[in-house]
């Protein structure tokens, strides 16, 4: 599930991490710890790759959250998890109110309610999963705690997500029941705000299918590839910084399709190291030779 843990099969090693630095700690009497390590809503490409697989299921993310809005079952992460990294890259911190979602763009800012009892918080989405049939949303400790949900595990629940220029808390916003005569779904219910949460364009996608610390590895399996005619394929290694990695990735190309064609001629050739890289995540690398019949453009 989420943080450090996500399996990418076409985004493998690209967002993932964890430090096992941190320890447990309880939180500070009366603390305040409900606003998030990070309110910036800057949508980086590192949590938001066009697509990735968990368990053999292919998950594509969200180009806007406009107008999302969804009732199922809630689930919480906690102890196990806290002070990793998200997929956003930001560190779990299970006393703050965030949530982990398998599609919505990271970050994202949503309600949640719970429709059993009608308390609701508002939270950032960071992280994704949770990866379990059924289940829609991760609550952080403190989110689920407001949630009242804890002690159940999970909880029956709307999420509606929120314009990116929402500045208010991240933090509980009802902890009470419902009015009387309301019924807990009646109350739960709120208006969405207009929602303007799009993603930059479409990434350029590359196929990378080894890494090697000697160039001639790399050549010989770029040669291998265009010799069975396969296009586009490019030896790329770090214009500064030591010691060097010369990465053979065939691409560009925004098509998720297209992306699965080439994975599958690559596999034909018994190569089965192929995962998906986007444009941003090697800036600083430079195309070393072209191996193929059709150029790209220099990175």
């Amino acid at each position: 599930m989420k943080t450090a843990r996500l399996a990418w099969v076409a985004l493998t090693a690209v967002l993932l991490g964890g430090c096992s630095a941190y320890r447990w700690e309880q939180p500070a009497p009366n603390s305040d710890r409900s606003a998030p390590v990070n309110q910036d809503m800057t949508r980086t490409k590192r949590g938001n790759p066009p697509f990735y697989e968990v368990f053999g299921v292919r998950y594509q993310v969200m180009n806007s959250s406009d107008g999302y809005q969804e009732r199922g079952v809630a689930s919480w992460y906690g102890k196990k998890f806290h002070g990793r990294l998200t997929s956003n890259g930001e560190r779990y911190d299970m006393y703050r109110m965030t949530a982990a979602h398998k599609t919505l763009p990271l970050p994202t800012n949503v309600k949640v309610t719970n429709l059993d009892n009608g308390r609701s918080v508002i939270v950032r989405v960071n992280d994704r999963g949770p990866f379990v049939k059924g289940r829609i949303i991760d609550m952080s400790y403190a989110a689920a705690q407001a949630l009242n949900m804890t002690q159940a595990g999970t909880a029956r629940v709307e999420v509606i997500a929120l314009d990116t220029s929402y500045t208010g808390a991240i933090a509980a916003v009802s902890a009470t029941q419902p009015a009387a005569g309301k019924s807990a779904e009646t109350a739960a219910r709120a208006p969405a705000d207009p929602v303007m949460t799009d993603l930059p364009a479409q990434p350029r996608m590359y196929v990378q299918v080894g890494a090697f610390g000697e160039v001639a590895n790399a050549r010989n399996l770029a040669e291998q590839l265009s010799g069975s005619g396969v296009n586009q394929v490019n030896v790329l290694h770090p214009a500064s910084g030591q010691p060097s990695i010369y990465r053979v990735r065939i691409g560009p190309f925004t098509d998720i399709t297209e992306y699965d064609r080439i994975v599958a001629q690559v596999a034909k050739l018994q190569i089965n190291t192929a995962r998906l890289v986007v444009e941003d995540q090697f800036s600083d690398e430079a195309v070393v030779e072209n191996h193929s019949a059709t150029p790209i453009k220099n990175l």
